[in-house]
């Protein structure tokens, strides 16, 4: 196995079909809603080998939320999905945004300690911002 990471090992994963996150519509306005997903799992696109995390999405809604059930399908998808964590985190906030587009939210991501170092990724979105690439 080579030791060099790649443009395919950076791009992996970004792009892949994954299930469509369903939206219902709110009934109020001016309001939170905090999503934690105690168990994220996702796969090193270099090494094979698993990552684990805890992801919580933290956002205000526009016209719609979320709906737990298809996005429960959506983060499953990650099982299997060689993406690195950074662009795990990156991408759960573009689709979420293409989704529903929320007044604002924010995505963290913990994962769990690799040879003694732990890793936060945190993403934000608020309207009138540029769409997450």
């Amino acid at each position: 196995m080579s030791t060099e990471y790649t443009q395919d090992h950076a791009r992996s994963g970004i792009h892949d079909s994954l299930p469509a996150i369903e939206t219902w519509p709110s009934q109020f306005a001016n309001y939170e809603i905090e999503t934690v997903v105690p168990e994220f799992t996702s796969v090193c696109p270099k090494t094979g080998l698993p990552d684990f995390g805890k992801l919580t999405i933290v956002y205000v809604p526009g016209e719609v939320c979320f709906e737990l059930k298809s996005f429960k399908m959506y983060i499953l998808a990650y099982r299997n999905l060689g993406i690195f964590y950074e662009n795990a985190v990156n991408r759960i906030l573009r689709d979420l945004v293409a989704s529903m587009n929320p007044v604002s939210i924010t995505v963290v991501g913990e994962f769990t300690p690799r040879g003694g170092i732990a890793t936060k990724v945190t993403a934000r979105w608020q309207r009138g911002q540029q769409e997450p690439a």
